[in-house]
């Protein structure tokens, strides 16, 4: 490995490679818990997969833009650690599979020769900053929210803040008010918005998916867009300290929400402003780069096949704001391309449109700024690639997670029954290859990675036991949610479960429905006149398992007897609690914030401190047995179970100890002797734990 050490040229990202590097190889002697490694590595964007011996590399991509340069390393990359396939996530990422751990840290080395990361895509971080993939070319923005979703990334990378969540933390922004960025359903969700000529953000707080879906509050109808980056850095430090963090199932900040309420949410937020560093963070939007069309020129283009144009220039086409240009959808099934192709598409955009493409959260590729008299030009070249089917967006696009495929929570197939699907439109319904109005979306699990439960039809992968105690994969239907703009949305109700081989009858009974009762109006409309007991009633005769038949036990796109296997998940791994590792990761903390004072990061060495103080104390919780489930609890419990009875002694409560980080502003003065409070926090408490064990 010691080739790519001289060829990064950033000192802090090398760091960070040499640190997995490093970390890897105390994994692979037995020097580090495996449990604590997985926390280390998911940060690093290294997840396992469903197969044994091989990881998942997910690759960070802000807002899904991707050069031509960068789209083109990613390849080199996937070809050299990978298999050459590459699938678009939901989040505007990039997955390869199959790659061998210990090369994990050469391949991000080449990565970043263009400025591509790994870092936080996966654990319990800051993750992808998403955004709408139009973002900069829709014809109805007030403004490109690019620069601000470009600077929230940078911001909050490596922030000591985001580090160590109890859960991940999503953020996404939304060109507009139709809210294609999906606002309702995030931690942190911005509209984009003017106010007389000021421009700002309405702005949603703790949505999300899983299990339990929760639609975002309104934090700020209207908030500037210099207060963003303080907003959602107060927003990170109340959860970090009041979220959960054992049980993995209420650890999202949605369940914060749920127990404090939107007033005492906002109550703690107050109690933060003093440790911000900064009350505004202004953002300087005309410093992001600026696009450069391409100025070549092509002969005419003769399209043979004229309908077959005009029906995928009806669907793909989408108008831009830029007069004399336009943007081309490509429509990639369930995610997935491969290298070959990318690279020869990264090599048009290059020469003949702007050099850049976006990734969509339909898991789709947008090619921006293309210019309106190239457009046959384009259909002609990427149809070459197998880049031209129609349906961009529309119903036929469907949504799905790898599921089974690879990964370890997948109860059911949820790739192989999107493919079926996608079949029966194109033959039996091909008006909805144009149909905008219905969205349907699968996960092979109930974590909502295909985003199922915010679909007008979605279905989710489970199984389903028979008398006979035999196990077949099975789908549960959910119709009626919608995205209505604006932050307003409607999740989706769960109507049935039926045997996945009879999906495909579900949404030909479903379609026929709406084809007959729909008078016109969109499906959500459909669905809530009709009401969720009348749609229970017209599949319930596809939930009968008495009748199964010997491919009912066989998944989509599998040939063998199905067996349902869970793994352990890993979107947010939990560390197992050991007291010497605690300790040993409150001396790390201490050696972090040595290094943040001498960079002058006064914030940062400040947080670092911070941590190290409360895993100091949750080392002899941990040792008592006692429950560590959030940072505010084991303040608490820590004056309780060690101060009040005078087993510790400090000048004050450990409570005022700890929590002086947020009753004084972020200096240098402050930083220092908070430091000292760390070193000296630990040192009492070590020999607390040394007495103790002496005298066991």
């Amino acid at each position: 490995m010691q080739s790519f050490r001289t060829e990064i040229e950033n000192p802090v990202v090398e760091k960070d490679i040499l640190d997995l590097e490093r970390r890897i190889r105390q994994f692979k002697t037995g020097n580090v818990d495996e449990e604590k490694f997985r926390s280390l590595r998911l940060a690093r964007g290294v997840y396992g997969q469903r197969q044994q011996g091989v990881q998942m590399i997910r690759i960070k991509l802000p807002y899904g833009k991707v050069t031509s340069n960068q789209l083109k390393r990613i390849c080199d990359v996937s070809d050299e650690y990978s298999t050459g396939r590459l699938h678009i996530t939901t989040r505007q990422d990039i997955q390869i599979h199959y790659v061998d751990l210990e090369r994990t840290p050469e391949l991000w080395a080449q990565l970043e020769k263009d400025d591509v990361t790994l870092r936080e895509a996966c654990g319990n971080t800051v993750r992808n900053v998403t955004a709408s993939e139009t973002a900069g070319i829709d014809v109805n923005e007030p403004f490109d929210v690019s620069p601000y979703a470009q600077a929230v990334f940078e911001y909050f990378l490596r922030n000591p803040i985001g580090q160590e969540m109890g859960r991940k933390f999503k953020v996404s922004f939304s060109a507009t008010d139709a809210d294609t960025g999906l606002s309702y359903m995030h931690d942190l969700g911005f509209i984009a918005k003017l106010q007389n000529g000021e421009r700002g953000f309405k702005v949603m707080l703790a949505g999300g998916l899983g299990s339990q879906p929760r639609h975002a509050d309104v934090l700020y109808e209207f908030l500037p867009t210099d207060k963003i980056i303080p907003l959602m850095e107060g927003v990170i430090r109340v959860f970090d300290r009041y979220g959960e963090r054992k049980s993995r199932a209420k650890a999202r900040l949605k369940f914060l929400l749920k127990d404090l309420g939107l007033d005492g949410f906002k109550a703690l937020l107050e109690e933060e402003q003093n440790a911000i560093p900064n009350a505004t963070y202004p953002i300087d939007y005309k410093t992001y780069p600026s696009v450069q069309p391409s100025n070549v020129e092509v002969s005419n283009t003769t399209v043979t096949d004229e309908n077959a144009f005009e029906e995928w220039k009806s669907t793909n086409i989408i108008p831009q704001k830029q007069q004399g240009f336009v943007a081309i959808g490509i429509k990639v099934v369930l995610g997935d391309f491969y290298t070959d192709k990318a690279r020869l598409l990264a090599d048009l955009v290059a020469k003949y449109a702007a050099g850049e493409i976006r990734l969509s959260l339909r898991q789709n590729i947008l090619i921006p700024h293309v210019k309106e008299a190239l457009v046959p030009f384009f259909y002609q070249e990427l149809g070459k690639l197998g880049f031209v089917e129609a349906g961009y967006n529309k119903a036929l696009d469907i949504t799905a997670c790898p599921g089974t495929d690879t990964c370890n929570l997948g109860i059911a197939s949820s790739t192989g029954i999107a493919t079926k699907l996608e079949k029966v439109i194109k033959a039996e319904y091909p008006q909805y290859i144009k149909n905008p109005d219905v969205v349907i979306k699968i996960s092979g699990c109930m974590n909502a990675c295909g985003q199922h439960n915010m679909a007008h039809i979605g279905f989710q992968g489970m199984s389903i036991r028979t008398k006979d105690k035999l196990v077949a994969p099975a789908l549960q239907v959910l119709l009626g949610g919608g995205n209505f703009g604006n932050g307003n949305a409607r999740f989706a109700d769960k109507v049935v479960k039926i045997p996945s081989k009879r999906g495909p009858q579900a949404l030909r009974w479903i379609l026929n429905d709406f084809e007959a009762n729909s008078n016109g109006a969109k499906f959500e409309q459909y669905y809530q006149k009709q009401g969720e007991h009348y749609f229970y009633e017209l599949l319930k005769p596809l939930t009968n398992i008495d009748n199964l038949t010997q491919d009912d036990f066989i998944d989509w796109g599998n040939s063998e007897k199905y067996k349902k296997e869970i793994g352990i998940g890993e979107c947010a791994g939990v560390i197992v609690d050991l007291v010497a590792t605690l300790f040993l990761e409150s001396q790390e903390k201490i050696d972090s914030a040595e290094e943040a004072l001498q960079e002058r990061k006064w914030a940062a060495s400040i947080y670092y401190a911070y941590q190290s103080i409360v895993n100091s104390a949750k080392a002899l919780l941990t040792a008592e047995k006692i429950k560590t489930n959030t940072h505010a609890s084991i303040i608490k419990d820590f004056d309780r179970l060690f101060v009040a009875n005078g087993k510790i002694n400090f000048e004050s409560s450990f409570e005022t100890l700890a929590l002086q980080l947020n009753k004084n502003k972020p200096s240098e003065a402050f930083a220092k002797t908070y430091l000292d409070d760390s070193k000296e926090v630990l040192l009492q408490l070590q020999a607390f734990r040394q007495m103790e064990l002496e005298h066991a």
